[in-house]
């Protein structure tokens, strides 16, 4: 049940918010309050005690400790398997903090130049702009490290290419690329995972996401070079688009979008460089086993917000639980325990556990939860989803991305 709410809390809130970025512009370090962040919450865990793949330590550079300061979010310097030797931001300032809270010793001025001068480092963790992801992932890849990052994979229409540059690459390195997509480790998005793995759902008939997160006035998220400032809904489509693509590893093959358009000021078309009007996107997606999925992100909703999702499959469903006709009892739906010392984080209790299975990846050899395949599955439809709204719904065929 959404509550509704009245007119003094609304701008009550609209103040609270503008008292947050105000606050923010003083306080350079002071991470500004972010829906989502405070999802520390990592659900069932198994009763199983964490068990490490090797005694290696994994030597991790980190790059970027902006507004979100997801450098340091994700625990890399708390897990056992990783010694993080470098850190990299564009401002000084930042790159400082990021090196004094993740221990590393070693401070670079750009990423770029990490990549070229520290030959000690194995790993990257990407947690800059997303502009810059697909291209630092890239480069990284080229010069032999392991690559993480942030979501989403590539952004916006004319990075396409880049998408197709980027799984060419994991292929011809045989690097550890993947997507710290936080939807994917979510309680109840890791639970419909292994059921559907188990047969528990049969083939999904029906798939819906929703992505919620006001970004009206008071409510603004700064961004590098205001990458944000009217950034179309589904450019950054993971935290629902994974509500399928995670769950069953599919994808989707077709789409039609309808966008609406926004009062927000920063929503108008000649307000933004992407000449945006649309502050809420609704996506009706075809999937790769036949069946639809509605994904939905939307900036203009106040009194809404999160990441969730519910599924249909041909033997049962999940919406908040399973419910359906075979018995899942006997399977493990519970999230592994974490190294001692690793918290599960934001966004649901996700942040450790994307750390954890990436660092384990590349210690067994095996691929991430979310790989490159899935990763551009997962984003790519999002680009196409724009490309329809922006054509009133036109049907659009979406490529596939296949490792």
């Amino acid at each position: 049940m959404t509550r509704s709410f009245s007119r003094r809390e609304f701008f009550k809130s609209a103040m609270i918010g503008a008292g947050v970025a105000a606050l923010g512009a003083v306080a350079q370090n002071a991470a500004p309050k972010i829906q989502g962040f405070d999802e520390t919450n990592a659900g069932k865990l198994s009763d199983q005690p964490w068990k490490p793949v090797s005694d290696r330590k994994v030597k991790v550079g980190i790059a970027g400790y902006g507004v979100c300061q997801f450098g340091a979010a994700f625990g890399f310097q708390n897990h056992p398997n990783v010694e993080v030797v470098a850190a990299t931001d564009l401002f000084p300032e930042r790159c400082s903090e990021l090196a004094k809270l993740t221990g590393a010793e070693k401070t670079y001025a750009s990423c770029e130049e990490m990549f070229e001068k520290d030959k000690e480092i194995e790993a990257v963790f990407i947690a800059t702009d997303a502009p810059s992801h697909a291209r630092l992932c890239i480069a990284g890849l080229k010069r032999g490290l392991h690559m993480a990052s942030a979501v989403p994979a590539v952004f916006g229409e004319e990075q396409l290419g880049l998408a197709d540059e980027l799984i060419a690459t994991v292929k011809q390195t045989g690097k550890t690329y993947a997507l710290f997509e936080t939807s994917a480790f979510h309680e109840d998005a890791y639970a419909m995972h292994q059921i559907y793995k188990a047969g528990g759902f049969g083939k999904l008939i029906y798939s819906e996401g929703e992505y919620y997160h006001y970004c009206g006035p008071g409510h603004e998220v700064p961004s590098y070079k205001d990458w944000r400032k009217g950034l179309p809904p589904q450019y950054y489509p993971t935290h629902s688009n994974a509500y399928y693509t995670c769950v069953t590893l599919g994808s989707f093959t077709s789409v039609t979008c309808l966008g609406m358009k926004s009062m927000i000021e920063v929503f108008q078309p000649t307000a933004n460089v992407y000449k945006n009007p649309f502050a809420s996107e609704i996506a009706l997606f075809r999937t790769s086993e036949g069946g639809m999925s509605r994904m939905a992100v939307c900036w203009d909703m106040p009194g809404s917000g999160g990441e969730k999702g519910r599924i249909y499959g041909q033997k049962g469903a999940f919406e908040g639980r399973y419910n359906g006709q075979e018995d899942v009892s006997k399977i493990d739906q519970n999230k592994g325990q974490l190294p001692p010392g690793m918290q599960a984080g934001g966004h649901g209790g996700a942040h450790g556990y994307l750390t954890d299975d990436f660092v384990g990846a590349i210690l067994a050899g095996r691929q991430p939860r979310v790989n490159v395949a899935t990763a551009l599955n997962t984003t790519v439809s999002g680009i196409y989803a724009h490309m329809s709204a922006m054509k009133d719904g036109e049907n659009l065929k979406i490529p596939q991305f296949v490792l």
